[in-house]
């Protein structure tokens, strides 16, 4: 009985070639005949592999990330009326706000205030925990042009940035992103307020100590102006002329400046200074000392007091500088403390997640069923490879001489042309059948044509 083989065109009444043993390659008949004699090294890996890849797509745990915004609010009174006190840009605070509110106590706090993780916490210790935290925490830039080495709010006039919290539990994700923007917002205040504090501290001792500076001045003056009018006689009559004078000054710096001012406290200590002295009485040189020039010890004295007037110049000058420095540090503290400073603002509060995040389950199993079906294929060509059986006439000519192969062409029995002309009716009928029951399906199953139209036209129908 005839069997039907593959048969070589190309190898009839010639020698094989390198070109003609590998010309089977580019016939369809060659990966048919694979596949019908390798089908059971392809299906069983591509069904084991893509079942274990489905399954771990389906089983694989999910997790839900939950995570709200907050906006870098900028400062609600103008900058030319009111001055802050902290000054540092936005993006470094952030910065420093993440450090902190990532901090190791920190993060253990909140574990064990939510009862995170209490599957690993016994296989766990506290560094793994705190890298874990810090794993699941999500603190990014929304926008994602922005930099936080931008320091100007002229290059970044908006700043928004999220807090998010990734877990299994969608509601415990939410409770542990809300706590952590707590953390975020009390601290920022408590940041800013602190250094608009300690700014005022600062000037505030700046400016006590200046004060008393000056004040240590005032008399040390007072003094070397007695000491220098004594010699020159007639004390009883320049110490009144003195009071005079420094009350008709400070009536005159009175009109221009308050109580307060250091000018004006300036002038009161020396009164009282000059009031005291001359309370406390003294007594007068002779009147009738004729020698004209002045003695060493008032040149030295007339010195000393240049030099004292001079410095006290200059305290006065950093005096007011200090004073208006505090002034203005005092409205930066109130500013702060009444929040009307730049701040950070919740603009979207974190929820409890209703999709995971991951696994993308259909990527998981398209990615599993594609290395099945490599694998199958790379296993089936590998058998085929390793077989050494004889399956096309080229096969031969490594054992037999070509000049002792015969072809002889397959003959077709009636039989044969029958079976295939019912294969072909019936795989007509099959797709028919099929048409036709896609054609009912859609016509009870689906909506009016037009309103599938309407519907994709506004853009209702989600892929």
């Amino acid at each position: 009985m005839l069997q039907k083989v593959a048969y070589d065109d190309e190898l009839q009444g010639m020698e094989p070639s390198v070109e003609s043993d590998r010309s089977h390659l580019l016939r369809p008949a060659f990966y048919w005949g694979l596949v019908k004699r390798r089908w059971a090294f392809f299906v069983i890996p591509t069904l084991l592999i893509g079942s274990v890849g489905v399954a771990a797509a389906l089983l694989w745990p999910a997790s839900y990330l939950s995570e709200g915004k907050i906006l870098v609010q900028s400062q609600q009174i103008p900058t030319d009326l009111v001055r802050p006190t902290v000054t540092s840009a936005a993006q470094e605070r952030i910065q420093v706000i993440e450090q902190r509110t990532m901090t190791r106590d920190n993060l253990v706090a909140i574990a064990d205030k939510f009862q995170l993780f209490p599957d690993k916490r016994a296989l766990m210790t506290v560094t793994e925990l705190v890298a874990l935290m810090r794993k699941q925490t999500k603190i990014v830039p929304v926008d994602l042009q922005l930099d936080f080495k931008q320091r100007s709010r002229l290059e970044n006039p908006t700043i928004v940035f999220s807090v998010g919290f990734e877990y299994s539990d969608p509601a415990v994700a939410a409770q542990v992103a809300n706590e952590l923007m707590t953390r975020i917002l009390n601290e920022d205040l408590r940041d800013r307020t602190s250094r608009a504090t300690d700014t005022t501290k600062f000037l505030s001792r700046e400016v006590q100590r200046l004060q008393a500076e000056n004040a240590s001045l005032d008399a040390r003056i007072a003094q070397l102006k007695l000491s220098q009018m004594r010699p020159l006689g007639s004390a009883k009559i320049d110490q009144p002329t003195m009071l005079d004078q420094l009350r008709a000054e400070l009536i005159q710096k009175s009109a221009l400046y308050s109580d307060r001012h250091p000018v004006i406290q300036s002038l009161k200590r020396q009164i009282k200074a000059l009031e005291n002295t001359g309370a406390s009485g003294g007594t007068a040189p002779n009147a009738e000392t004729t020698d004209k020039s002045p003695p060493p010890t008032a040149v030295k004295t007339e010195a000393t007091l240049e030099a004292l007037l001079a410095q006290q110049e200059s305290v006065k000058n950093n005096l007011e500088t200090a004073s208006a420095k505090l002034s203005a540090a005092r409205l930066g503290e109130s500013l702060e403390k009444d929040q009307q400073a730049e701040k950070l603002e919740v603009i979207e509060q974190p929820t409890v997640p209703q999709e995971p995040v991951k696994p993308n389950r259909p990527k998981v199993a398209a990615i599993a069923l594609a290395l099945a079906l490599m694998a199958g294929a790379g296993l089936s060509v590998a058998a085929e490879l390793i077989d050494s059986g004889i399956r096309r006439g080229s096969d031969l000519f490594s054992l037999v001489d070509s000049t002792l192969i015969v072809t002889i062409p397959y003959i077709t029995t009636a039989d044969e042309i029958r079976r295939r002309k019912r294969r072909i009716w019936l795989t007509v009928t099959l797709c028919v059948i099929a048409v036709i029951g896609c054609v009912i399906g859609a016509y009870y199953f689906l909506p009016p044509l037009d309103l599938i139209v309407a519907k994709a036209r506004v853009g209702l129908f989600r892929f």
